[in-house]
C-alpha cells in the first residue's frame, strides 16, 4: 500500500501569503493536492506548519491525517521525518510513500497513479518525476528508504536521496513539473493558462 504525504508546512516567504490557499480552477492549491491524492489512496497525510490556522480550515472536512510540524522553521527534513514516523507507527500496511507538494498544480491523479504503477513493475527503490532535465517530486520511496528519509536534516529534502541513490531511481516523465508556484508572478502566469 502507498501513502501520499503532502508537504505544506513552508511559510511561502516569496509569495507574501499562504500559497496553499491560492485558488486555481475553483479550489485552493492544497485542496487540489488533497483531491488528487485521495483519488489514488485512502492514506493521505498533510504536513502543515507556517500559517497553519489560515490553511487548515480548507481541508478539515477531508479524510486526511493532518500533522502539525512545530519545527517547520528548521526546514523540510522535519516535515518528512514527522510524516515517516507517523506512517511507521500508525499505518503498518504502508510499503511506499509518495511525497508531493501543493505548489505543483499539474501533479494530478494520472501522474500519481503512474508513479505507483511504475513502482509495482520496477525493482528500483525510488520512482521520481522527471522534468526540465532533473528529477524531483512527486517521488515515491519504497520502504527500504524510510530510514534514509528519517535521517534527512534541516533544509534537506527528498531530492538529496534522488542524487545519492541515482542508480536506484526510475523516472516518470512529468513535463509540467517545472510549473511550480513560488511567487505571485508564477501564479498570475498559471491563471492565464
Amino acid at each position: 500500500m502507498t501513502a501520499i504525504v503532502i508537504l505544506a508546512a513552508g511559510p511561502s516567504s516569496r509569495m507574501g501569503s499562504a500559497k496553499q490557499n491560492l485558488v486555481y480552477n475553483g479550489q485552493t492549491l492544497l485542496q487540489r493536492a488533497v483531491k488528487n491524492a485521495l483519488s489514488v489512496t485512502e492514506t493521505v497525510l498533510v504536513v502543515l506548519g507556517a500559517n497553519r490556522e489560515d490553511i487548515e480550515y480548507s481541508i478539515k472536512d477531508q479524510p486526511v491525517n493532518i500533522l502539525y510540524n512545530t519545527n517547520w522553521t528548521e526546514g523540510m527534513a522535519t516535515s518528512i521525518s514527522l510524516a515517516v514516523e507517523e506512517i511507521q507507527s500508525a499505518y503498518l500496511n504502508i510499503t511506499s510513500i509518495i511525497f508531493t507538494l501543493c505548489d505543483q498544480p499539474f501533479a494530478d491523479e494520472t501522474l500519481l497513479k503512474q508513479l505507483i504503477t511504475a513502482a509495482e513493475s520496477s525493482d528500483k527503490g525510488i520512482i521520481a518525476s522527471e522534468y526540465h532535465n532533473t528529477l524531483g517530486v512527486p517521488a515515491l520511496f519504497k520502504q527500504v528508504y524510510f530510514p534514509y528519509l528519517l535521517a534527512l536534516k534541516g533544509k534537506e529534502g527528498a531530492k538529496k536521496l534522488l542524487l545519492q541513490h541515482a542508480d536506484d531511481v526510475q523516472s516518470v516523465p512529468f513535463p509540467l513539473g517545472e510549473v511550480d508556484i513560488d511567487t505571485l508572478e508564477d501564479f498570475e502566469k498559471l491563471s492565464k493558462k
